[in-house]
């Protein structure tokens, strides 16, 4: 069994979860978790060893998604998924007007709150899986997602 291969064995689990997560539909997921590992394979040299290779291969899963969902919305404008969490955000998200207001805004915010609000009310993932993907505090995590939710309700305020 050849290095790439006990990596693809050893975290493919993850990764499916990680983009079903995200995706909320398996077929998807298991073809963005494919184009994932294809991905990682074509850039394994790249790898620097900065980060847990599940990290690497979780960022390379949200960016392929992600793009994924960009060809999506060129194709069909009327099917944004709509998933609701906790927060008071959410009766934004069902309407599909204000889903892609709230996706400009979003898409206007700096990095980490971009991606942490991203995975908290999109992906639905724990305070927990986000510390660990990002190697931070659950602490970190919770303030992170917090302080993003104020500037996206600061940024809808100004539009």
């Amino acid at each position: 069994m050849t290095e790439f291969e006990s990596i693809y064995t050893q975290y493919f689990r993850d990764v499916y979860s990680f983009v079903l997560s995200l995706s909320r539909n398996e077929k998807i997921a298991e073809e963005i978790t494919q184009e994932t590992f294809f991905k990682a394979l074509k850039s394994i040299d790249s790898f620097n060893g900065n980060c847990k290779i599940n990290v690497w291969l979780c960022q390379i899963a949200k960016n392929t998604y992600f793009t994924y969902l960009d060809k999506q919305k060129r194709y069909d404008t009327n099917d944004i998924p709509e998933q609701i969490s906790e927060i008071s955000i959410e009766t934004m998200i069902v309407n599909k007007e204000e889903t892609f207001r709230l996706h400009k805004v979003l898409h206007s915010l700096e990095e980490p709150y971009k991606e942490v609000f991203t995975l908290r009310v999109f992906g639905e993932l724990s305070f927990k899986q986000i510390s660990q993907l990002f190697e931070k505090t659950e602490s970190w995590a919770r303030v992170t997602f917090h302080r993003s939710k104020g500037k996206i309700q600061d940024l809808l305020r100004e539009e």
